[in-house]
């Protein structure tokens, strides 16, 4: 989905690729976690999104891209701009497990 992700200082925000990692069913709001060209150091909570694996053309992506599950955000669903895409299970497993990580789960 595309939304704009909002600055860590929330000065400004900007139109960018994000995940849903949790979407409460009886409300207006989405925990998303923004992705990210592949641009910049990755961190132990980062999951790389490489063009050359199997079901990244699912994904809507143009790029070798960064899931950051340690920039997350809950976000009002209105402000969704467009779905660009799907993660596979296995990708949707990887952040489960990189939450956990971020929280010390």
């Amino acid at each position: 989905m595309l939304i704009p992700f909002p600055f860590t200082d929330l000065s400004a925000s900007k139109v960018r690729p994000a995940v849903i990692v949790s979407n409460f069913s009886q409300g207006e709001d989405i925990i998303v976690a923004f992705i990210s060209s592949l641009k910049h150091r990755t961190q132990k909570t980062d999951i790389v999104l490489n063009s050359h694996d199997k079901d990244f053309s699912k994904t809507g992506l143009k790029i070798d891209s960064v899931i950051k599950t340690g920039k997350l955000a809950t976000l009002d669903k209105k402000i969704i701009l467009g779905e660009i895409g799907e993660v596979s299970m296995d990708i949707e497993k990887e952040i489960n497990k990189k939450i956990k990580i971020l929280f010390g789960l």
